[in-house]
């Protein structure tokens, strides 16, 4: 009988807490699922934990290859998965009882509705602030207007709270192999493609953060690489075409600059409150106050500051210009 979830779990060398992620799976209140894991090369005792619990529950897939990599490993898996919805899960997260049932009770019941996350709590202990800050901001995008309104700032998404209609993901060819985010990657193709996100409102994973996790020392995943696939992104929507405008002269502002111009897309000025910036020219671009704005000519605005609040308040001033948030105006971090 075809089970009612799969879950993608790619795993390497995690025999500290992979028991704890499959036992999390296992107690799980929809019974009829899967979990599809791929041993991308383990060397330590993972894959003996792998097939001794395999042994005895059915619904454990285990598959056993060479280390190729995170990617590859998402592809296997889901190139095995039997079910219409895939969940994600990583060997060091562990999942509420009720997650594969709430979020595939949502899924189901919405038709328009094609990746749908959850809330997460991350480990209050590993976690520095600045993890605590971004799981914090993740946590209130819950709509799809909300979550693409800050597509663009950072992964609105954590990847291992996502469950996902197969059939979608398999459309946009699945995971993609390059020199950056694959996660952030996927939002992106998914925006373009056409397709809806969401989120439940609940807590419904407990996501550990380490120093041993990709995201804090895979290249990959630094600032640069999720600025350079948004740079990518913008280039092949045809975003850039009519110019740059940066909201914020600042550290942020600047390195945008330094990113845009590095492929050939020069800004046209900077937008500042600060008056010892105004007049001043940054990367051969002047720096105008908001009342500038209306002499710039550009097609695309991005909102490039760090500071709380700040974001709010270009969307305030934008507005009142008559930019509008999401077409005109884009919000970058």
């Amino acid at each position: 009988m075809t089970p009612k979830v799969s879950v993608l779990l790619p795993v390497r060398d995690a025999e500290r807490t992979i028991g704890e992620c499959l036992a999390s799976l296992a107690a799980q209140t929809l019974h009829d699922h899967e979990v599809v894991v791929v041993d991308d090369g383990s060397t330590d005792e993972t894959p003996a934990i792998l097939e001794r619990t395999a042994r005895g529950d059915a619904r454990l897939r285990v598959m056993h290859t060479p280390p190729r990599g995170l990617v590859d490993a998402l592809n296997a898996a889901l190139l095995e998965a039997q079910a219409p919805y895939v969940a994600r899960m990583d060997a060091d997260d562990v999942a509420a009882e009720a997650r594969l049932a709430r979020q595939r009770e949502t899924l189901a019941g919405d038709p328009g509705l094609d990746i749908l996350g959850c809330r997460v709590r991350v480990d209050a202990q590993g976690a520095n602030q600045g993890m605590r800050d971004y799981v914090a901001w993740s946590n209130r995008l819950l709509r799809h207007e909300d979550i693409v309104r800050d597509l663009y700032v950072e992964s609105p998404l954590v990847h291992p709270s996502v469950m996902m209609r197969a059939e979608r993901l398999r459309e946009l060819g699945g995971y993609r192999s390059f020199d950056g985010p694959e996660d952030y990657d996927l939002w992106l193709r998914a925006h373009r493609a056409g397709l809806r996100f969401g989120k439940v409102d609940e807590e419904l994973l407990f996501w550990r953060d380490g120093p041993r996790r990709l995201t804090r020392r895979d290249p990959r995943y630094r600032t640069e690489a999720f600025r350079a696939l948004k740079i990518a992104h913008f280039e092949e929507t045809g975003r850039l075409a009519a110019g740059v405008v940066v909201w914020g002269a600042g550290k942020v502002g600047k390195a945008w600059a330094r990113a845009l111009r590095s492929r050939g897309h020069p800004v046209v000025a900077f937008v500042d409150v600060d008056p010892g910036r105004i007049g001043q020219t940054i990367h051969g671009a002047p720096v105008v106050d908001v009342g500038g704005v209306l002499g710039t000519r550009a097609g695309l605005h991005l909102a490039a500051v760090g500071q709380p609040g700040a974001r709010e308040r270009i969307r305030a001033e934008a507005e009142h210009l008559g930019l509008r948030d999401g077409r005109e105006l884009l919000a970058v971090a």
